[in-house]
């Protein structure tokens, strides 16, 4: 197809669209309110892995050993668990730092502290912390530290107890949130575009309806289907674009409005995010709009050209 060609069915889509009218505009609305539900779920996953990974980051195995574990025996074990293909990092936390750390949290607490001086000894033992490469890895760094590979050389279990199921619950339930939070997020969209394509697969029906003696005269001078329906295909592009650009436009201020109230329960900024991947965001939404319209018109040009 030559220049002229092409510049020709660009020409006549956007006449065919101009003539359209409110037609025009309500196929825009349409693919609009698909996109901005595209967006939204963007978005939504985007908060929900955060967290995710948010949590997941402050996760880990803390190993607490027995309070008569002697110095020897625990620097064994752990060089046993750091010698772990699956351990990222360890922080050993002795007994002295424990019963620190203990007052720090506990320094409003009078009677706490009270009962602690009286009792005259230390009564923490010392701690592991224990940090894997990836949170799946946990279970089996787990399964070691309950193995004999994990008792002391004269046979002793030095472990007092491991809270790694504690964790594996917050985190298990958390992923199947989000796990069922990305069906439905999928499930919505797909019900949405199917919508979405039928409505805008009516309008330019009718838009050919409008145009049904133009398109005649065409054919009757023996015009090629590609002069047909390029127009039209054309046309649904259009409304691709504009509808993407307007749903980028509408979740600017929806961004910012949810970012200053969101930033401080999920530790994201939402309208940081959408800032920051604008670009990524509008593609994604733009290769949709211009989809869902082209898809729209080619179906519905082909079906009227079987005729």
């Amino acid at each position: 197809m030559s220049w002229i060609d092409t510049k020709r069915i660009f020409r006549s889509g956007l006449l065919n669209f101009s003539r359209s009218g409110v037609v025009s505009v309500a196929s825009v609305l349409v693919v609009t309110i698909t996109l901005c539900v595209i967006t939204f779920i963007i978005l939504l996953q985007a908060v929900l892995h955060f967290s995710l990974a948010q949590i997941e980051d402050k996760v880990d195995i803390t190993l607490y050993y027995t309070v008569d574990a002697s110095d020897q025996q625990m620097m064994d074990l752990e060089d046993s668990v750091k010698a772990l293909p699956e351990v990222a990092s360890i922080i050993f936390v002795s007994r002295d730092d424990a019963l620190t750390k203990f007052k720090e949290r506990h320094q409003d607490d009078y009677l706490t502290l009270q009962a602690l001086e009286e009792l005259g000894e230390n009564p923490l033992s010392a701690s592991l912390n224990i940090k894997a490469l990836d949170p799946t890895q946990y279970e089996g760094i787990a399964k070691f530290l309950g193995s004999d590979n994990a008792l002391a050389k004269d046979g002793t279990n030095i472990i007092d107890k491991v809270n790694y199921f504690q964790n594996k619950v917050v985190i298990d339930r958390l992923t199947n949130i989000i796990e069922s939070a990305r069906m439905i997020g999928i499930l919505l969209t797909f019900i949405l575009v199917i919508i979405s394509i039928i409505i805008t697969f009516n309008t330019i029906r009718l838009t050919i309806y409008i145009a049904r003696e133009e398109i005649g005269v065409m054919r009757l001078v023996g015009a090629e289907n590609k002069y047909i329906t390029g127009p039209f295909m054309v046309e649904g592009v259009i409304y691709g674009f504009i509808a993407a650009v307007a749903s980028m436009i509408i979740f600017l201020p929806i961004s910012l409005w949810f970012g200053e109230r969101m930033t401080d329960f999920f530790g994201i900024n939402l309208f940081h995010y959408y800032i920051d991947n604008f670009f990524q965001v509008f593609v994604i939404i733009l290769v949709s709009g211009v989809a869902l319209g082209s898809l729209s018109s080619f179906l519905a040009i082909r079906k009227y050209l079987k005729k």
